[in-house]
């Protein structure tokens, strides 16, 4: 139900806009967000959106969460990536109720 797209390699100072496509009726709905895992490390949140398109939570300025109702879409526009935002990318509801998708690999190069 959740797909996740836009990763890549891309070098420090770089930017990257992640995309993630729900598939059902209920998205507009919903509080949305994006979360992160990095290597030997624990999956956390790095922003979340109302269902109206209100940021509830950034975890840093760098990004910025937005949403697109009509689209059945929530963006990530990651800025200055760094190294230490190489992870993979996952999205779901903020509740995390839905199963994790595959999400989208993000490689920051220094």
């Amino acid at each position: 139900q959740l797909q996740a797209s836009g990763g890549g390699l891309v070098q420090a100072g770089g930017s990257l806009r992640l995309s993630c496509e729900f598939s059902g009726r209920a998205f507009s709905i919903v509080a949305m967000a994006w979360y992160r895992q990095a290597p030997g490390k624990q999956r956390e949140l790095v922003a979340s959106i109302t269902p109206s398109g209100s940021t509830i939570y950034s975890a840093t300025g760098r990004f910025n969460i937005s949403r697109d109702n009509a689209k059945n879409t929530v963006y990530l526009q990651m800025n200055s990536l760094k190294s230490e935002d190489t992870a993979v990318y996952y999205c779901n509801l903020v509740t995390r109720t839905l199963p994790w998708g595959q999400g989208t690999l993000v490689t920051v190069s220094s």
